[in-house]
């Protein structure tokens, strides 16, 4: 790692083919990690947290040591669901729709597609939500 936040690129590999697939969807750095947009809305967002340097985010995955997490939204009537499947799912408290997960060596790339396309349709105006189809294939 070379800086704070920093995410291994072997994750963001697998994300960029994701996000990018979307309509008008683009990336850009966030004042932490990586984070994907449609207009000015985030659908997604990638950093490594280290508890010492980011408590609210540690606290909120229930971290001890440094691990990559992936914010992304999701429908209300779906949160208690991944909240019931516990590890990697993690509920932050910013906002009701928000919803966390830790990225690891076993991460399921496919539900990872799905959960971003999802969060990408809540995020996005009615019209571009429409155009989305299903998610892109996992790679690697």
């Amino acid at each position: 790692m070379t800086a704070p936040g920093d995410v291994p690129p072997e994750v963001l590999d697998r994300l960029r083919p994701i996000c990018r697939g979307l309509p008008e969807s683009y990336e850009e750095p966030a004042w932490v990690g990586i984070r994907w947009r449609i207009r000015k809305r985030t659908f997604a967002h990638v950093l490594t947290v280290d508890p010492d340097r980011q408590p609210v985010h540690a606290r909120a995955a229930a971290l001890d040591q440094p691990a990559c997490l992936l914010i992304f939204r999701s429908p209300l009537d779906e949160i208690a669901g991944f909240l019931g499947m516990g590890h990697p799912f993690y509920k932050p408290d910013w906002a009701p729709n928000v919803l966390g997960m830790v990225v690891d060596g076993d991460t399921d790339w496919e539900e990872v597609g799905e959960l971003l396309t999802e969060s990408y349709r809540v995020m996005a105006p009615k019209r571009l939500a429409a155009r989305v189809g299903p998610p892109a294939p996992p790679t690697g």
